[in-house]
């Protein structure tokens, strides 16, 4: 009877273990920690110099999943950001811990007891795990698996982790292991026909955006959606940004990742580009600073198409572009003009109009008069500047704060660099030969009227 019994509970724990069909079947909810951080991910730097070390302090540090193993991709690495929205960093957490989408879940706050771990910056990026030794030398590596969770818990917080949007041109160190979308690319031609990895096999696949630029996806042999082919068309991928090899690559959780069905881009033409768009005319007014707007123009008899063209903002003295506005599917038609507004809605009630092209707040036309503004060509040529990079615009010869910059009607091309000359500069304080007369939206602009 007991032999029987025990074959009864083996049977019925083999049938309910059978009925799983996937990896989505759920899991018992764990606790939620309420544990509070004392060091943010940024100031690692202070408890250790570069080589390895072992946290001796009650150093507890916070942040959000942004890589899972669901569709085995990622192996033995958790990769934590350490904001829900526009992460300053990230690290790279060493883990002999199969399935932890199960119970790290992506996008998930968690907290990290790092008393105990070890510690060790790489390059450009921060590794935290146990310890692996080899011929005498420690290195950080995986911390087994009944220990991952008396290091890390996850919280009560409900604020997802999202993707950083960016250019593959723009992608710096400082985004190594946060989640980042690039718009607008696709795989190369040359690899159109090959699947994502080889079999068993890390491989890596190159993504381009429509200007040339390149980075890797890398992507595991052993990868559920290995042996699919890559996708031939263009869109939005989004991937954990991580450094192999001294160099930034991207890497996808799941096929879900991309979302590639737009048609792939157009061929770039290297014979020709055009000088005859310009700005024309940059708005901030006094009265109204939801009615902002800037305005290009072109001069020639002739439509442009402005696929692949740029233009690019460096807000006040900085060097490092803050917004950029690719203008891929938008045209610019003979002696006419483009105007973009960062606020349609009040844009269409202040001037009755609608704007050619609608973007966000601190964007490109989102200007509060003192930043500055360069409008590029596919090929990187500097088309037109306004201002001077670098320069804080307050109280310069290019300040339009409460005011507005207005080309001359003379002007017919860019220019590559700043030429004062070739403005109307209305402000609140007139300096530097500026003109000290707040303009008010509607009655003293005019957008689409050069």
């Amino acid at each position: 009877m007991i032999l029987k019994k025990y074959l009864i509970i083996s049977i019925s724990f083999f049938l309910i273990i059978s009925c799983v069909k996937d990896k989505d079947f759920n899991i018992p909810e764990t606790k939620c920690s309420e544990l509070a951080y004392n060091l943010s991910l940024i100031n690692l730097n202070t408890i250790t110099e570069g080589g390895i070390t072992q946290v001796q302090e009650d150093i507890i540090i916070e942040g959000y999943i942004v890589s899972s193993d669901i569709e085995n991709n990622f192996f033995g690495t958790i990769h934590i950001q350490d904001k829900a929205i526009d992460p300053t960093t990230g690290i790279s957490f060493l883990v002999d811990l199969r399935d932890y989408y199960l119970q790290y879940k992506l996008g998930q706050k968690v907290i990290i007891k790092l008393k105990g771990l070890y510690i060790a910056k790489k390059n450009n990026t921060y590794l935290i795990g146990g310890v692996f030794t080899s011929f005498g030398n420690q290195t950080v590596g995986r911390l087994p698996s009944l220990q991952v969770q008396e290091h890390m818990y996850t919280t009560c917080s409900n604020q997802p982790a999202q993707a950083t949007e960016s250019t593959i041109e723009n992608l710096t160190a400082r985004k190594i292991n946060t989640l980042v979308v690039l718009n607008n690319v696709e795989f190369i031609e040359e690899e159109l026909n090959n699947t994502f990895a080889n079999k068993n096999e890390e491989t890596e696949r190159t993504i381009k955006d429509c200007v040339g630029n390149q980075i890797k996806l890398v992507n595991s042999g052993y990868a559920d959606f290995a042996t699919n082919i890559l996708p031939n068309k263009s869109g939005n991928i989004t991937a954990v940004l991580i450094e192999d090899k001294n160099e930034l690559k991207l890497k996808i959780r799941s096929l879900t990742d991309i979302d590639f069905t737009q048609n792939r881009c157009a061929p770039i033409v290297t014979e020709f580009t055009s000088t005859s768009v310009f700005f024309s005319e940059l708005a901030d007014p006094n009265n109204n600073t939801g009615a902002r707007f800037m305005e290009l123009y072109n001069s020639s008899n002739e439509a442009l198409d402005l696929n692949n063209w740029k233009i690019n903002r460096y807000t006040n003295a900085s060097t490092d572009i803050s917004s950029s506005l690719d203008l891929t599917g938008y045209s610019i038609n003979a002696k006419s003009t483009l105007v973009i507004s960062p606020n349609k809605d009040e844009f269409v009630a202040t001037y009755g109009i609608e704007p050619d092209i609608s973007i966000g707040k601190n964007s490109v036309a989102d200007s509060n008069g003192d930043d500055n503004l360069v409008l590029i060509d596919p090929f990187g040529t500097t088309i037109d500047v306004f201002g001077v990079i670098g320069e804080d615009g307050t109280n310069t010869n290019h300040e339009f704060e409460d005011g507005k910059a207005l080309r001359k009607e003379s002007i017919n091309t860019g220019s590559n660099n700043y030429q004062f000359n070739q403005w109307f500069i209305f402000n609140d304080t007139g300096n530097n030969n500026t003109t000290n007369l707040p303009q008010n939206a509607p009655e003293d602009f005019t957008p689409g009227e050069h």
